[in-house]
C-alpha cells in the first residue's frame, strides 16, 4: 500500500476575490477554490477545479474544508453556488453554522 501525498492548501486574497489553492508533491498543476467576497460577512464559493491528477486524492474537499475552517475563524458564512460545495455541505450538517442555504 502507498501513502497518497499530502494535499497543501493555501490562501490567496484578490480584493473581492480570493482562492483555496491546493498544491500536492510531484503534480504541476494545482486546484482551486474561488470565491467571491460579498460582505466582510458572506462569501460566494463560485467553483472548485482539481486536475486529473488530483482526482480522488481528497484536494477537492481539503480546498473545502480549509474554506470552512476560514469562514469559522473569520465570522463569515459562505453561499454554495459551486455544485461541489453545495453537495458537501449537504453530505456535512456540522457546516450548518456557516452554509448560507
Amino acid at each position: 500500500m502507498t501513502d497518497k501525498p499530502a494535499v497543501q492548501v493555501s490562501y490567496e486574497d484578490h480584493d473581492q476575490k480570493g482562492r483555496f489553492v491546493a498544491r500536492m508533491e510531484g503534480i504541476d498543476e494545482e486546484g482551486e477554490l474561488t470565491i467571491s467576497k460579498v460582505s466582510e460577512t458572506l462569501v460566494i464559493a463560485d467553483h472548485t477545479f482539481a486536475p486529473d491528477a488530483m482526482r480522488g486524492t481528497g484536494a477537492a474537499l481539503a480546498m473545502v474544508n480549509a474554506l470552512i475552517a476560514d469562514a469559522r475563524a473569520k465570522g463569515y458564512r459562505i453561499v454554495p453556488l459551486c455544485p461541489y460545495v453545495r453537495a458537501q455541505s449537504q453530505k456535512h450538517p456540522e457546516w450548518a453554522d456557516v452554509i448560507q442555504l
